[in-house]
């Protein structure tokens, strides 16, 4: 059976945790990046829910036939012996019996006396319901809970907001009370989970200055027209087959139909095969084309409205940006395509042509929290090209850590051309890669336990450094979920304790960590790791700012 690594591991615990701790809530949300892994923690959340209650009746539910297909392929590869079944029209399967259901929105939302009443539904890229009620979603998961009021609903996405109704655990209306765990892009990236990202300024800039906007992005039809010009889209493929010759398989994400048309005419121009997918691709074509595209066969795949989520192919390793758009959801899903790992790719190029990255940030630091400050902020620029390799780094870098140039001053100014101009700039990742390697063990020669405000201070001794963790135990939601993580972590019990004078009698639980390695996962962010004598390894990423 499949392994969990720590984080998944650390997703279900914090779930659990929610579910049954104090102020127990009932409807959670997972945030796990594109390529960690959601649909394995999918299939171990179900498995352990019916080793918790034999009786337990699941409904997996998503959008999409792939992912209906992936999800279901998951679960019994992890667990062959799953009662599970598929409900979807498009896979021609009607299996509504299974204790385990897989199945899509638009063949069961209406479908729920054929179904049954479900303890627990899971859905999969729930970033993609609707905060209305009057939706399928809506229909679904109210009338699932009309059936069994008790009903457990847990949502998993990368990207846990939306363009017009903000996050999903806010405001009125939301689905989910709150986010139980969410990883971070930039930790998984440095523990060699996902692929590195670089990125590269474009000579080519998509402008959208005169575009309108209507539900919180641009009006699709001004869009394609302003980014649909033949000379803008010869040059940018131009720019795209330089970069991309010894790159295996490009993705490039356009305004529209006639736009991505254009642009796969202009690869083909450039000597490289190349289709278009879009969501009036009949099937069967969509299927034999990402097929050829999985298998080497076609280098380049344009599309519009379509594979920003749900599409796997580890093997993509150039995404090519030419939608602007006001959607940070939009933006993280697109780049998120390039994450996944696969045999000899030692990276992934993205190529901002639409100014998406100075637009929402370095995609490593996009969060709930942080996606709502950048809603708005259309024009502010959040990073800048080296003048020697392309790079976008931060605006108030004075050296470029790719390729350490120290650029020329402009002419008639005497300042450097990465002069700082906002304090919050930032390139496609916030951290370069190789600053991980920097991070190294050591000994951890000492420690101690003392209450602290609202919970337990573990002060960890290397030498003549120390590593101070707050240990929320007092604290609520999120604070007291990680502290239960720490408490694990050090080999307390699983029933974690409830105040710092608890925790300071059960001290004995606890086990001195041989060794400590502390290295940045982000701008705000460190991976703090514990090695135990046993070989035992803990991690876990927190802000630096905050308790654990």
């Amino acid at each position: 059976m499949l392994e969990l690594r720590d984080y998944q591991r650390a997703s279900l615990d914090a779930l659990q945790a929610a579910w049954d701790g104090t102020g127990a809530i009932r409807d959670g949300l997972v945030v796990l990046p594109t390529g960690a892994g959601k649909a394995l923690v999918i299939a171990a959340l179900a498995r352990e829910t019916l080793a918790r209650a034999p009786e337990a009746r699941i409904a997996v539910v998503t959008h999409s036939r792939e992912l209906i297909a992936q999800n279901h392929r998951e679960l019994v590869g992890y667990w062959p012996a799953a009662p599970a079944g598929i409900f979807s029209a498009g896979l021609g399967r009607r299996e509504a019996g299974a204790q385990i259901l897989v199945c899509g929105i638009q063949s069961v939302w209406d479908k729920r006396d054929a179904i049954g009443p479900r303890d627990l539904v899971i859905v999969d890229e729930a970033h993609l319901i609707p905060r209305a009620a009057e939706t399928r979603y809506g229909h679904f998961l109210a009338g699932m809970r009309a059936l069994r009021p008790e009903m457990r609903v847990v949502g998993f996405t990368a990207t846990p907001y939306r363009l017009d109704s903000g996050r999903l655990d806010e405001g009125e209306g939301r689905l989910f009370e709150r986010i139980v765990y969410e990883a971070n892009v930039g930790d998984l990236i440095q523990r060699g989970w996902l692929a590195p990202l670089v990125s590269k300024a474009t000579l080519t800039v998509l402008d959208v200055s005169g575009v309108g906007r209507r539900g919180g992005d641009y009006i699709p039809s001004q869009l394609e027209a302003a980014v649909n010009q033949d000379w803008i889209t010869r040059a940018a493929v131009e720019e795209m087959a330089g970069y991309g010759r010894t790159r295996r398989a490009w993705l490039a994400f356009c305004a529209g139909l006639a736009h991505a048309q254009a642009v796969r005419d202009a690869v083909r121009a450039e000597g490289f095969s190349c289709e278009t997918i879009s969501g009036e691709t009949p099937r069967r074509m969509r299927d034999r084309t990402i097929q050829a595209f999985r298998e080497g066969r076609i280098r380049c795949l344009t599309s519009v409205g379509v594979l920003a989520t749900g599409f796997n192919v580890p093997e993509v390793d150039l995404v090519a940006l030419l939608r602007p758009t006001q959607s940070t959801g939009l933006y993280v899903q697109q780049v998120g395509r390039a994450l996944r790992r696969a045999p000899g790719k030692a990276d992934a190029l993205i190529l901002d042509y639409a100014g998406l990255v100075r637009m929402h940030g370095p995609v490593d630091i996009v969060t709930a929290r942080t996606a709502a400050a950048v809603r708005g902020r259309e024009g502010v620029a959040r990073a800048k090209p080296c003048p020697g390799c392309g790079a976008l780094i931060p605006l108030n870098a004075s050296t470029c850590e790719p390729c350490w140039v120290e650029p020329e001053a402009e002419e008639g100014e005497g300042e450097a051309k990465h002069e700082a101009a906002a304090e919050d700039a930032l390139p496609i990742l916030s951290e370069p890669v190789t600053a991980a390697l920097r991070a190294v063990w050591h000994p951890v020669t000492g420690w101690a336990l003392e209450a602290a405000p609202e919970g337990l201070d573990v002060t960890l001794a290397c030498g003549d450094e120390t590593c101070r963790i707050r240990l929320g135990l007092e604290g609520r939601g999120y604070a007291r979920e990680k502290a239960v993580l720490w408490w694990r972590g050090l080999g307390g019990g699983r029933d974690a304790p409830v105040s710092a004078a608890e925790a300071l009698r059960r001290r004995d639980e606890l086990e001195r960590p041989a060794q400590l390695r502390v290295r940045p996962a982000g701008r705000l962010n460190a991976e703090v790791s514990l090695r135990f004598p046993d070989g035992r390894v803990f991690a876990d990423t927190r802000r630096m700012e905050d308790p654990a």
